[in-house]
């Protein structure tokens, strides 16, 4: 558990869509990105929260394919089922573009596509 935290990396991201929301998340390992979500849209009253646990199913120097499983809770609560790529073009794999597709299971069945962009604070 301690060897899993210790190579542990923070990461940020911000997610455009018709629901756009801002992320947080600490990569467990290898293969697992838990992360919390915070969505609102025009107006801070629909402020809404997810927590996903994504799993990479394939991983190379440059891209991350994920898929996972969650909750979401106040604006449109329910389930919810990412699946995602993330796409790191540059040398240094700190700053990375990505795309994302998540249905939501629950009030009013709703199909989410987003892209945006992802910083991971690398450890030196």
């Amino acid at each position: 558990m301690i060897s899993t935290a210790s190579f542990a990396q923070w990461t940020v991201s911000y997610h455009q869509s018709n629901l756009p929301f801002l992320g947080v998340n600490k990569q467990l390992g290898e293969k697992w990105l838990p992360e919390f979500r915070v969505g609102t849209d025009n107006f801070i009253d629909n402020v809404s929260l997810e927590l996903v646990i994504n799993h990479i199913f394939y991983k190379n120097d440059r891209i991350d394919f994920y898929g996972g499983l969650g909750g979401r809770i106040q604006s449109f609560e329910g389930l919810v089922i990412p699946v995602g790529l993330n796409i790191y073009p540059f040398e240094r794999k700190d700053f990375g573009l990505h795309i994302e597709a998540a249905q939501f299971i629950g009030e009013g069945n709703i199909f989410r596509g987003s892209f945006g962009i992802r910083y991971r604070f690398l450890k030196e």
